[in-house]
């Protein structure tokens, strides 16, 4: 099992920055790779990015592509999501979350979901 702990949520003003954290522990070498997923009030949890180890392939989606950048610190098993550019619709509920497949890509299974961190982007 995967236990999955995010941070770095918080309130800026649209076009700032931040970068939320995911610090992954537990049988982490069992996974093919890790994503971040995101759920607005009223809306359904969506996929945001995802990469999968072998060749350090990143996927995102295409309201964030260019704007956020996925990748992780072997060294400090941790998962980050740097968000430049923000948006008022960006704001949400920040989850990053487990590759269950062998074949880690949006499509695939994702679980050991974190607690989520918060997002909120102001005009």
């Amino acid at each position: 099992q995967v236990q999955l702990v995010e941070s770095g949520g918080g309130s800026v003003q649209a076009g700032g920055s931040l970068r939320l954290s995911c610090a992954a522990s537990g049988r982490t070498l069992s996974t093919s790779g890790m994503g971040w997923f995101r759920q607005a009030p009223g809306k359904e949890r969506e996929f945001v990015a995802a990469i999968r180890w072998i060749g350090a392939v990143t996927y995102y989606a295409d309201s964030v592509k260019g704007r956020f950048a996925i990748s992780r610190d072997n060294a400090k098993n941790t998962l980050y999501l740097q968000m430049n550019s923000l948006k008022p619709e960006d704001t949400a509920v920040y989850y990053c979350a487990a590759c269950l497949n062998y074949y880690c890509s949006p499509s695939a299974d994702f679980g050991s979901w974190g607690q989520g961190t918060q997002v909120t982007v102001s005009s």
